[in-house]
């Protein structure tokens, strides 16, 4: 039976990602940076197969932590699911440094941390996947809103590049996926897509993709986004 390692499990996409994981049969375990009761919850409905940690991915401490605690396990499949968005529609002249800051550390530097020290827990077949976004995409960015958001996910996905490159000795599948725009707290009531319809695409993608040889910045349809 599969094993995954989901990153930020404990609301929105990642919540989903985790329940759809454990109905496809898969074992899991998530972290949650504050208690989540919808989490907890699905420990209950599916009894053996969902463990929860605790990470603040923020706390270059509580990431040696985690990876000190699992050090004795293997994955099959490590999603590292972190993004925060403000600012939006705003000129960087009006966002403070701090701000600026926490975007990049939470959307772009963080997860490559955090992989850095778990990639060795994840089996040598197994699969990296980082919750990128299409607005990542230098190339097709036409309108520039959201410009602090775009730089932070374009950044994510040049150190995803420089972090495969650092690892090539690994035959690890690494994935950049877009979910799409969907009704969380992020993407707001009135996106296009549920969650549900986000994360069955991303589980089918992650299947489809495995044993890629190359990176890979896809979408929740499996259709390639342009760097």
């Amino acid at each position: 039976m599969k094993r995954a390692l989901i990153i930020g499990g404990s609301r929105g996409l990642g919540l989903g990602l985790v329940e759809e994981h454990l109905r496809r049969g898969w074992h899991v375990t998530a972290t949650e940076r504050s208690r989540s009761e919808e989490l907890h919850s699905l420990v209950e409905t599916y009894p053996g197969r969902l463990k929860i940690d605790h990470l603040d991915i923020m706390d270059q401490g509580q990431q040696h932590d985690l990876a000190q605690r699992l050090s004795a396990q293997t994955f099959d499949l490590l999603f590292l699911n972190a993004g925060i968005l403000f600012g939006w529609g705003q000129a960087l002249s009006d966002i403070s440094d701090g701000d600026i800051s926490d975007k990049f550390l939470t959307n772009a530097i963080n997860p490559i941390r955090t992989a850095d020290l778990l990639h060795g827990l994840i089996r040598p077949d197994g699969m990296i996947a980082f919750m990128s976004s299409r607005l990542g995409s230098i190339s097709s960015n036409d309108d520039g809103r959201g410009e602090l958001y775009r730089a932070s996910k374009a950044a994510l996905n040049s150190l995803v590049l420089s972090f495969h490159a650092r690892h090539a000795d690994s035959d690890h599948t690494i994935l950049l996926l877009h979910p799409g725009v969907v009704r969380t707290a992020m993407g707001g009531p009135n996106a296009p897509l549920d969650i549900q319809t986000s994360v069955t695409g991303l589980a089918d993608v992650i299947e489809q993709r495995w044993g890629e040889q190359h990176p890979l910045f896809v979408d929740y349809r499996n259709q390639i986004i342009p760097w």
